[in-house]
């Protein structure tokens, strides 16, 4: 007697058990026949027990579910091999209603008295769904709004370069210019800071555009205004110092745009890869000569080439766009030389660019490629923290590898490798 009690009281404790569980538990013999449905269950298909007790399981199921189950069922009996049972799967269930919804299912088969029953646990994922859904709607209304600032900073940039050839010819078309670049100015740092609280994406990136376009402007500026006052002859070094400033902010207002145009085509998968032969050698040296304005008081750029084969097969748009924000990147964060030296191997080619500048935290280093992100010892030091993402992508569209080794205030090395197609 003892133990006939002990057995209806655990059989109690876990009918309350089945009976209170949030998830839905239905079982069913090996006909498909629903024998027992928990009052979970019952409310997520809208049924009463009574209704679906003692009913083909496929009552609850839209199709193709309705149609295949039965034949899953006499399939599984004869072969034992499973698709469902002892594997969770999502599927959709049919309410009372007739509405349709989705469900994580997990069966279990049970060996009860010398016969087969089968345990379904049912979790609803309609919320989880719903959720989902609402996440994709904002992340498209978030790719929308990052599209059209884009758009408008490049729409921004294209009339300051405008209006900046315009200052170069007359006096007063240059005060014109100076009040519509102040106007443009307050108009996009209005607009951006509009978009912040779409995502902390979105608030990144109009800080970070405010304050890189703030700087070059104001110098623009300034630069326009002083020019005006030198109109002797003996003032022509004057007239060219502020003119070369000028013409270093352009090129820093057009490096910026050309970080989001890149980082644009790339989201949207329009860099197409064209080969072609080239001395990659002579490529160094040209993005070498191209970063000279760039460099620093006694700042040299060493070029070493190691091996006999400069000729190597690859796109190269893609990789003087690769070369040269790499070596613009060690000129910015050091006060030192360059080395960039150029090897090749047989199936492959590389190249390193050393600096011994400010270097990387070793805690920051892990997002490094991360767009939008700067390392914290570059608070006083213009760059859009897009420059290496956008390196990572292209050197991965190229089908190779980029990693490098960095102290802080020892400095960092890069270095590429690139199939030799």
């Amino acid at each position: 007697m003892p133990e006939i009690s002990n057995d209806q009281d655990f059989a109690h404790r876990l009918q309350a058990i089945i009976d209170t569980a949030i998830d839905g538990i239905i079982t069913i013999n090996k006909k498909g026949i629903v024998e027992s449905m928990n009052p979970s269950a019952a409310s997520i298909f809208e049924y009463t027990p009574t209704d679906v007790i003692g009913n083909n399981i496929t009552m609850l199921m839209p199709e193709p579910y309705h149609s295949e189950h039965d034949g899953y069922l006499n399939r599984y009996e004869k072969t034992r091999k499973a698709h469902i049972i002892g594997i969770g799967r999502e599927v959709r269930g049919r309410k009372k209603s007739g509405e349709e919804f989705p469900f994580r299912l997990a069966v279990s088969e049970v060996i009860l008295n010398d016969r087969i029953i089968y345990t379904g646990i049912i979790h609803d994922l309609t919320e989880v769904k719903n959720a989902e859904n609402h996440i994709k709607h904002l992340n498209k209304q978030l790719e929308k709004k990052v599209t059209d600032r884009t758009q408008d900073l490049e729409n921004a940039v294209n009339k300051l370069l405008e209006t900046n050839t315009s200052l170069k010819k007359e006096v007063k078309e240059r005060h014109a210019a100076e009040e519509k670049l102040q106007s443009s100015e307050n108009e996009l740092r209005i607009a951006l800071s509009k978009e912040k609280e779409l995502s902390e994406l979105k608030s990144r990136f109009v800080s970070m555009a405010s304050h890189e376009f703030r700087t070059p402007l104001t110098s623009i500026l300034s630069s326009a205004a002083l020019i005006g006052r030198y109109e002797k002859e003996d003032q022509q070094a004057n007239r060219e110092k502020h003119i070369k400033r000028i013409k270093a902010s352009v090129a820093n207002l057009t490096g910026i745009l050309n970080d989001f145009l890149s980082l644009s085509r790339l989201e949207e998968g329009r860099i197409e890869v064209h080969l072609s032969e080239l001395n990659l050698d002579l490529l160094c040296k040209e993005v070498i000569e191209d970063t000279k304005g760039m460099l620093k008081s006694d700042q040299v750029i060493q070029h070493v080439v190691e091996g006999n084969n400069p000729n190597v097969i690859v796109d190269e748009r893609i990789l003087r766009n690769i070369l040269f924000n790499l070596v613009s990147n060690a000129i910015k964060y050091s006060d030192n030389d360059i080395n960039c030296k150029i090897s090749f191997e047989k199936d492959y080619f590389q190249f390193e660019i050393q600096d011994s500048g400010i270097g990387i935290p070793k805690e920051d280093q892990k997002y490094l490629f991360t767009r939008f992100f700067r390392a914290g010892n570059v608070t006083n030091i213009q760059g859009t923290g897009l420059g290496l993402n956008i390196v990572k992508q292209y050197v991965d569209i190229l089908g190779g590898e980029i990693s490098f080794i960095s102290e802080h205030e020892v400095g960092t090395t890069f270095t590429v490798k690139i199939p030799n197609s």
